[in-house]
């Protein structure tokens, strides 16, 4: 498969929602960008971490539908009240998630597959490789999906080596509501939030969210 080296200065220009490819490879380019030219104080201040994910990535991620992939069949079983407060809380829960999972990029080459005639499809998957002459290739894939009332595309999913962030969560949350609710699930995910970010050199989706 031929593959499309991501470089380059991220660009002022707006990103592209109307193709997926475009999205994926603009927001990850700006995002990245933005991780190695702040490497130092990064290293300082974890924090800001959290401040890129929320700048660069979430007004592309479509957290809502994110968060009933999460619930799968307990989203019709919840109260409102409830479904909207674990809606609102996974957001910030997302954030603190791609925060530690994304620190494994420092500079390395970045190349995404190259984009395929997306036609009526709503569904794709983006994926691209990490390479770091260092360790060992990490495969990644952006699964993306296109609003039907806007026609834009936002991602919903990542999947690095093969581990889905959301069928882990899923799995990881769904003993929990079936034995305390989903309430247990919630002051999880906010005493997550709550403690400050901590920086490892791993891409390891299991063990940092």
């Amino acid at each position: 498969m031929t593959l499309m080296l991501f470089t380059g200065a991220v660009q002022a220009q707006e990103v592209n929602q109307k193709n997926p490819y475009e999205m994926i490879q603009d927001v990850a380019m700006r995002t990245f960008d933005r991780i190695k030219d702040n490497q130092a104080s990064i290293k300082n201040n974890p924090e800001q971490m959290r401040t890129i994910m929320k700048e660069e990535l979430l007004p592309y991620i479509d957290y809502k539908f994110a968060a009933y992939k999460v619930l799968g069949k307990y989203a019709s079983k919840v109260e409102r009240d409830e479904l909207q407060e674990f809606v609102k809380v996974f957001r910030e829960y997302l954030i603190t998630t791609y925060a530690v999972a994304m620190n494994y990029y420092d500079d390395q080459e970045v190349v995404f597959e190259p984009a395929s005639d997306v036609g009526d499809a709503s569904y794709v998957v983006v994926r691209a490789i990490v390479k770091d002459p260092n360790r060992p290739e990490i495969k990644v894939a952006f699964k993306v999906r296109k609003d039907s009332k806007t026609n834009e595309w936002g991602a919903f999913d990542m999947v690095a080596e093969g581990i889905s962030l959301l069928d882990s969560k899923r799995s990881e949350f769904e003993s929990i509501i079936r034995q305390e609710g989903i309430q247990k699930v919630i002051d999880l995910m906010q005493s997550k939030i709550d403690n400050p970010v901590e920086l490892e050199k791993e891409m390891d989706l299991k063990e940092s969210a």
